[in-house]
């Protein structure tokens, strides 16, 4: 018997690992140490334990330990990035990006271009990716940044990285990822995609909420930034307060498992359930299509679309299966994302698009579950529309 609800919402944030839990509870309860506190056993603890977390998060990208700084999430540390380096580099002031990337991204290069600043927003093709030959062209002696993520949260999508990498490094250009959903599902190395900033996010990879990091290269080239936040000199002056040694000891335990995760085949495993469930929706569900590509797409991601089914309206009606929605709805419309408009999606089926967020929980009695219940949902509504019955948001 499978138990409902089914949470299918892995993109907006995932399940503490149990294994994450048990690391994290002893930094809550009896090891209550300032790990800033190096005058006594219990800061002493709280500090060593914080640098095996910092050296776990390191290796998930192939850095070094002292290339980690802690952050609240990838929205800060993608912001440290983005300002942090623009407060550095007063001679360029050039930065470029994609049509899709996350607001954490977009939001700030947008006061950047308020101030003055001037921003290039790639264009995407329909599986979401840019295309490496326009980066080449749009790339100036006054560029500061080159901003883009690993793994679109809405599509899936996965930029071709290593190539990318490899042109801002021959333009002397920094490369900024934000990888906040690629933690569990995408193996990266800083090196190997020749990055030079990676933000990271511990809630998307089974770790808690509320702690993050930005892995910084100190090596050549050394990136240099301004903090955007001054107090005790914490994370070596790159950003101060106290640190919150339980967050970071979960993050370092998330990471961990997820380069266990990656030994093991754990993606495969996942992106084998999307597809049982794509299978399954295309043979239940006449007029369905599939938004972005297939190959280069992340492995628990799925999003479609449905004809004459209103993503909202089928969501409603799934109250045992918990989902996203790839459009945001207002009172009076149903306005498509910015990142369905960028693939190229029309409005009527930008409308009808749904976000599958598969995990490491999921199995696959879930996943036939689900399937039996978008099959009925979706029947159920037509049938409703086509008696003339009201639709919408």
């Amino acid at each position: 018997m499978v138990q409902t609800p089914i949470y299918l919402d892995n993109h907006a944030t995932t399940r503490c690992d149990p294994a994450v839990l048990d690391a994290m509870w002893p930094w809550f309860a009896e090891r209550y140490g300032n790990p800033a506190s190096r005058t006594h056993r219990f800061g002493l603890e709280a500090n060593a334990a914080v640098e095996v977390a910092r050296a776990e998060v390191a290796a998930l990208v192939g850095g070094n330990p002292k290339e980690i700084v802690f952050t609240s999430g990838a929205t800060e540390a993608d912001n440290l990035a983005i300002l942090g380096l623009a407060r550095v580099r007063t001679d360029r002031r050039h930065f470029v990006t994609g049509a899709t990337e996350h607001p954490a991204v977009l939001d700030p290069l947008a006061s950047l271009e308020r101030a003055g600043w001037t921003v290039t927003r790639l264009p995407v093709d329909a599986d979401g990716r840019i295309d490496p030959a326009e980066l080449r062209r749009n790339l100036r002696p006054d560029t500061a940044l080159v901003s883009l993520m690993a793994v679109n949260n809405e599509i899936g999508a996965i930029h071709p990285l290593a190539e990318i990498g490899a042109i801002c490094r021959e333009a002397s250009v920094p490369f900024h990822i934000d990888a906040a959903q690629a933690g569990s599902v995408l193996r990266l190395d800083a090196n190997q995609v020749k990055a030079d900033l990676i933000s990271l996010s511990a809630h998307k990879m089974y770790g808690p909420k509320g702690i993050g990091a930005l892995w910084v290269r100190r090596g050549r080239p050394r990136i240099a930034l301004e903090p955007l936040q001054y107090g005790g000199g914490h994370e070596r002056g790159m950003r101060s307060g106290t640190l919150p040694t339980p967050l970071i000891v979960g993050f370092g335990a998330a990471a961990r498992l997820a380069r266990e995760g990656f030994e093991r085949g754990e993606p495969a495993r996942i992106a084998a359930l999307r597809d049982r469930l794509w299978a399954g929706i295309q043979a239940g569900v006449p007029g369905v299509s599939l938004n972005g590509g297939v190959a280069h797409r992340a492995a628990n991601n799925l999003n479609i679309s449905i004809v004459n089914v209103e993503s909202q309206a089928l969501i409603a009606s799934l109250r045992d299966v918990a989902l996203s929605s790839g459009s945001a709805c207002s009172s009076a419309t149903l306005e498509p994302s910015h990142v369905l408009r960028a693939i190229g999606l029309a409005p009527e089926r930008a409308q009808g698009s749904v976000r599958f967020g598969l995990g490491r929980f999921t199995t696959e009695e879930e996943i036939d579950y689900v399937i039996a219940r978008v099959v009925e949902a979706v029947h159920r509504l037509r049938a409703l529309i086509e008696g003339g019955a009201p639709d919408g948001c």
